[in-house]
């Protein structure tokens, strides 16, 4: 037997598993962006990689040893499901100490439910997931974002009767250091501080960005997960999006992102995964991606 085929069946998750937790079955039903995917893992996509344990390379990833920062997130072997289907599987990933890591993909592979089994909205069925070098996998989703785990939902998730202050009185917890607060998020987004008395249902979608943004920002996370928060804004609101990202990196911020759009993506980001059925089929850095239309094509649809 090839060492390959022992990985894929030693990777294989049992059917019995799919048992548990089916009540996460009528949420899976209600699903629509991770429709479409198997009913059970696929046999796995990858090898280990030489000299990195742990990590894999699809097809163009980068092998061997490099120095690199501390590990700040680890997702290890992560596998997620809805009832029955299984939506996330075997997803390895790392974020590093003050970089930004993207993970892209076509609509469905899994992008959101990976975020949400991170950040334990839906539990993980198998796998791990380290928040410095802590296994936070399976935790109630209020103590890991006491633990420093920060989330920008797909669709900012703002309180329409909430204005924007109260926004960033409720997410406001001290521990991380990191020295975000009203006054620093107001610097940050100069926007907001006109709009500080305005409910956020009646404000635009981007201002409701700001706010999604700043409320995670005040919480003091160790890394910010941030679902597509460039989802239907216009182009000039993009750009200026992407240049508040790099400030946040520029002061230490770890964030792990999850887009569709290709170009703010690779300007913010320092590694980039690529998802496809729930896995991660390639990863390499912004800038050989930009030169690889063959995985562009394939994984991305560009």
């Amino acid at each position: 037997m090839s060492q390959m085929s022992r990985i894929s069946r030693s990777a294989r998750v049992p059917r019995s598993a799919t048992r548990a937790g089916g009540a996460w079955g009528a949420r899976g039903q209600a699903r629509q962006n991770d429709r479409g995917a198997s009913h059970e893992p696929d046999e796995p996509y990858f090898e280990e990689r030489p000299g990195f344990p742990g990590a894999r390379r699809g097809p163009g990833g980068h092998g061997g040893p490099a120095a690199r920062p501390p590990i700040m997130l680890e997702v290890d072997d992560l596998h997620a499901a809805y009832g029955e289907s299984w939506i996330v599987q075997g997803v390895t990933l790392r974020v590093a100490d003050g970089q930004v890591a993207a993970v892209l993909g076509r609509n469905g592979v899994g992008k959101t439910t990976l975020i949400h089994a991170i950040a334990g909205l839906n539990p993980p069925r198998r796998g791990r997931v380290l928040l410095n070098g802590q296994d936070i996998a399976r935790w109630p989703a209020h103590l890991i974002a006491r633990r420093g785990v920060g989330l920008v939902p797909q669709g900012r998730r703002v309180f329409p009767s909430l204005d924007v202050r109260e926004h960033l009185q409720v997410g406001a917890r001290k521990g991380s250091g990191r020295g975000w607060d009203e006054r620093r998020v107001l610097d940050l987004f100069p926007r907001l501080r006109e709009r500080l008395a305005h409910r956020a249902g009646k404000l635009s979608g981007g201002e409701q960005a700001m706010v999604a943004a700043g409320r995670a920002l005040v919480g003091n996370a160790h890394i910010l997960l941030m679902d597509e928060p460039s989802e239907g804004l216009a182009p000039l609101l993009v750009r200026e999006l992407g240049r508040i990202l790099l400030e946040l990196k520029a002061g230490g911020a770890s964030i792990l992102l999850v887009e569709q759009n290709l170009a703010f993506a690779l300007r913010v980001a320092d590694h980039v995964y690529l998802m496809s059925k729930g896995r991660i089929v390639h990863e390499c850095a912004p800038d050989d991606l930009r030169r690889d239309d063959a995985a562009k094509s394939r994984w991305l649809g560009v």
